[in-house]
């Protein structure tokens, strides 16, 4: 568990300018991305002195020529306007293809090099050699358990979190947190209805979903996100938006939800009352809800707190990490989130961390609050998992208190 509450203030001032400058380079990332992302691997494969013969040259260059050209376009016409879900899948594909080619071309490849030089190995053109096929079977090793990771039923992960401030009435209360499903172009009907028997298997009290439910509105993805009104909780199932309903018109999901059976936590906040004891179970509105320009839609705690005793324990839903600093600063006891994915593909992790202060897992923040961060129970976009395993997190409510005789 990673404590956070010693920062001092100077450490803090001195990191904002470095993060500023980090955030002005993040503007530039989509411009120069996809030219690093083919280009890298392809000099470090085709043009490092392997001599091949002049046709697998000429061919495997046109091939990475039509990836740079054809990823972004595909990207495009899949996620822009015309959302189509083929273009979005050859996209995505070749997306995360040239990620994980890319990173071990350079992980790999060149400390390759460099050990075989330095052991001697044959002629330049045999160790150069050498080198693209280790990349090559890598890099298609990786893509398929990524592919077999990312498509199968998350693991259960079971965490234990005692909170100082629960009663005993409440101990070892089950809550389920599922998240960042983003049902999208392949259609996962089969796998949601799945994770939902698998949800259901737990016995959860309560039943959580951070947000990110989907790529595309309520109504295009309806046939997935149906079976998420099969899940089943002994008091109750809640939800809050994520920053992708904000690109889908986030007001269909919540009146999906709704129709669905769960409880949109916009801002508001339901008890869970147990052995005399009571939680407060609040949730937020993503982010970026306020500047999607939809009306009524804010990340608003001192609302979703109205009318709480202040004495109570209290539960938080809040999509992105980020929103712990708000949550520290109102003493929150567990705050529950996703959108990171866990990097979703190493070593996309360090990018992540930049924008947000936790991965994954928990984490203490201030003097009293704990963030849980899940890796997420599906996929955004590329249709692979690297190092960054889904999960369906099964957290269980621990009090410090003894329960009283009688």
């Amino acid at each position: 568990m990673t404590d956070t509450s010693n920062t001092r203030p100077a450490d803090s001032e001195a990191q904002a300018p470095r993060k500023s400058r980090l955030h002005r380079l993040m503007r530039y990332i989509p411009l120069i991305a996809p030219v690093l992302l083919w280009a890298v691997p392809c000099w470090v494969l085709l043009h490092t002195g392997q001599h091949w013969p002049l046709p697998v040259t000429l061919v495997g260059t046109a091939l990475f020529a039509l990836g740079l050209v054809g990823m972004p376009l595909a990207m495009v016409r899949g996620h822009g306007r015309r959302q189509q879900d083929r273009a979005a899948i050859v996209g995505d594909t070749l997306l995360g293809t040239s990620w994980v080619l890319f990173t071990w071309s350079i992980l790999l490849g060149v400390p390759l090099r460099l050990a075989l030089t330095v052991a001697d190995v044959d002629e330049s053109q045999d160790r150069a050699r050498i080198v693209t096929w280790a990349v090559l079977g890598t890099t298609a090793v990786l893509l398929a358990w990524g592919y077999a990771e990312a498509r199968r039923v998350p693991r259960v992960r079971r965490v234990d979190v005692q909170l100082p401030r629960l009663g005993a009435g409440l101990d070892g209360i089950r809550v389920v947190l599922i998240t960042d499903t983003h049902y999208g172009p392949l259609d996962r009907t089969r796998w949601s209805a799945r994770v939902c028997e698998t949800v259901n298997a737990l016995e959860a009290d309560l039943v959580c979903h951070t947000g990110d439910i989907a790529d595309g509105t309520a109504e295009r993805r309806r046939a997935q996100a149906v079976p998420l009104g099969t899940v089943q909780a002994t008091r109750a199932r809640v939800y809050v938006t994520g920053n992708h309903e904000y690109y889908s018109e986030a007001q269909g999901w919540v009146d999906l939800m709704g129709e669905l059976g769960w409880e949109p936590l916009r801002n508001r906040h339901l008890l869970l009352e147990r052995g005399g004891d009571t939680l407060v179970v609040a949730g937020v509105d993503d982010v970026t809800a306020e500047s999607s320009g939809l009306a009524g839609h804010r990340a608003h705690l001192a609302g979703a707190l109205n009318g709480a005793d202040p004495d109570l324990p209290v539960l938080l839903l809040a999509h992105q990490p980020k929103f712990v600093d708000r949550a520290a600063a109102d003493g929150i006891d567990l705050q529950l989130s996703g959108h990171t994915h866990g990097g979703q593909i190493w070593p996309f992790h360090h990018l992540v961390r930049i924008d947000q202060p936790a991965l994954a897992g928990l984490s203490h923040h201030g003097t009293r609050t704990l963030l849980y961060t899940s890796r997420g129970t599906g996929f955004w976009g590329p249709p692979f998992r690297v190092f960054a395993p889904s999960e369906i997190t099964l957290l269980v409510l621990r009090s410090p208190h003894l329960p009283t005789s009688p």
